[in-house]
């Protein structure tokens, strides 16, 4: 159970890591491949005295300039693993609290009505995050009867709703971890949605900044 209760936990991150990682080698391959062919053709400049040495060294010049033109797909690829880490990474900054917090005058009151204004803002991110996932669901049934082919992917069976549909799955994952949030407000876990506190740390900064200059 404790394992189950770490990998939900830890659901956002391992995604966010697989598609970063995903992204990183698509793009370095890419990259090595639309340069790496220019080193053979340079050696095959070197050795044309010799059409048979010259002649392999161009042969596999023309072959990895052949992969990297073959990998239109590459872009395209990226594109769609961007968006399903924006989507990943808002419900991920609920989790930890991430998201940008403007509270500053909910501080200035008493605790019990902290938590009132916290409870009606978890209600109020509550209904936005279902309301976008009911819409982009029925945007996502509509392109799943379209079968609309992705761009530059559509050739490899890739339809535009197999990357549209992180928008309401994104919003879904939104939507249960502000279930969690009113939950543990509701228990008295805590005041608010946690959300990140700019100012205090710009000041914890400027603190220990000043410190160490002192």
């Amino acid at each position: 159970m404790k394992m189950l209760s770490t990998l939900w936990n830890r659901f956002e991150e391992g995604f966010i890591v697989l598609l970063l990682t995903i992204m990183t080698l698509v793009t370095f391959i890419y990259v090595l491949l639309n340069n790496f062919y220019a080193v053979f053709y340079y050696f095959g400049g070197i050795f044309e005295s010799s059409a048979s040495v010259s002649d392999f060294f161009y042969g596999i010049g023309d072959f990895i300039l052949d992969m990297a033109q073959a990998m239109t797909w590459s872009n395209a690829l990226t594109k769609a693993l961007f968006a399903w880490l924006i989507f990943f990474g808002i419900s991920y900054g609920v989790r930890i609290g991430g998201h940008i917090g403007v509270d500053a005058l909910v501080k200035l009151t008493r605790a019990p009505i902290q938590r009132l204004l916290g409870l009606i803002a978890c209600l109020a991110c509550l209904g936005y995050a279902a309301l976008i996932t009911y819409g982009s669901f029925e945007w996502i049934s509509t392109l799943l009867q379209a079968q609309i082919g992705a761009d530059d992917l559509g050739q490899y069976g890739i339809k535009q709703w197999h990357i549209g549909m992180i928008v309401p799955f994104g919003f879904a994952m939104v939507f249960i971890r502000y279930l969690e949030i009113l939950y543990r407000i509701l228990r008295h876990g805590q005041i608010g949605l946690g959300l990140a506190d700019e100012a205090a740390d710009a000041a914890k900064l400027s603190a220990t900044t000043t410190g160490q200059a002192s």
